[in-house]
């Protein structure tokens, strides 16, 4: 199945085949498309959700309708029972786990606690690994995506409604990078990719709502922006291309953002 956002797989047929690989937060947008991309590779995939079963189901039948394996998993990631749940989910399905991409973030939802997108961008993402970790071995990957509003926050500052946001995923992504030691023990590998602004997401959408033409300012400052199918395109390569150096993929512009040290 082809995906429906991009043309162009960024992984060859095949590629990742025998590979168990789960994406959090994937029954729709940039989760959804890079656990196409995985599965295009033949990587059996693990389609996480919080509350769109049906469309996870859905992406699952289509991939298994292609000759694909893949299972859904429910969970919310600010509970540990339930992460915990997960992951023996994976583990009695295949029994172990090849490729970790935490996708899964937010923060700008209404009716949630004042301290949720900490929860979920921080708390939630290092519990998640530490969850994973015993069913990775050597050669495994674990790759975390955020965006260049969060990634550059300590150097450039970012339009208010989105600063909650950006700070709490750059303190999920510093939790990550304090774990890299322990991961290179275990010859675990691990890649942030970081992206602007993407057409077409909820974050998106909720940001043009709070902060008209904020989408459009920032395509105009950039030249252009991915869309969500590209986007996960660079995710998906970044489960197999080399590790940068600072560990750091960063796609599409960024001379409006001051670099910042690791």
């Amino acid at each position: 199945m082809s995906n429906p956002s991009a043309s162009v797989s960024p992984l060859e047929p095949g590629s990742l085949s025998g590979k168990r690989a789960l994406v959090t937060g994937s029954s729709r947008g940039i989760g959804a498309d890079t656990v196409q991309y995985l599965a295009d590779a033949g990587a059996a995939v693990a389609i996480n959700y919080r509350n769109k079963e049906a469309r996870a189901v859905k992406l699952a039948d289509a991939i298994r309708g292609n000759g694909g394996t893949a299972i859904t998993v429910g969970a919310d990631l600010t509970d540990s029972a339930s992460v915990a749940a997960l992951f023996q989910a994976v583990a009695d399905a295949w029994g172990g786990l090849d490729i970790l991409v935490l996708n899964a973030s937010g923060g700008m939802e209404s009716g949630m606690a004042e301290d949720y997108a900490m929860q979920l961008n921080r708390d939630a993402q290092v519990n998640v690994l530490n969850a994973a970790l015993p069913l990775m071995g050597p050669g495994s990957r674990v790759v975390f995506v955020t965006s260049h509003q969060a990634h550059f926050i300590r150097s450039t500052p970012t339009m208010p409604e989105y600063e909650a946001v950006a700070l709490s995923k750059r303190a999920g992504e510093d939790a990550l990078r304090a774990v890299l030691p322990a991961l290179t023990e275990k010859g675990i590998e691990f890649v942030v990719v970081s992206g602007d602004m993407i057409e077409g997401t909820i974050t998106a959408t909720l940001l043009n709502r709070l902060n008209p033409g904020a989408i459009d300012a920032r395509k105009e400052a950039a030249g252009r922006l991915y869309n969500v199918g590209e986007f996960a395109a660079e995710v998906a390569a970044a489960v197999v291309d080399p590790v940068p150096a600072d560990h750091t993929r960063l796609v599409g512009d960024v001379s409006s953002f001051a670099p910042v040290s690791e």
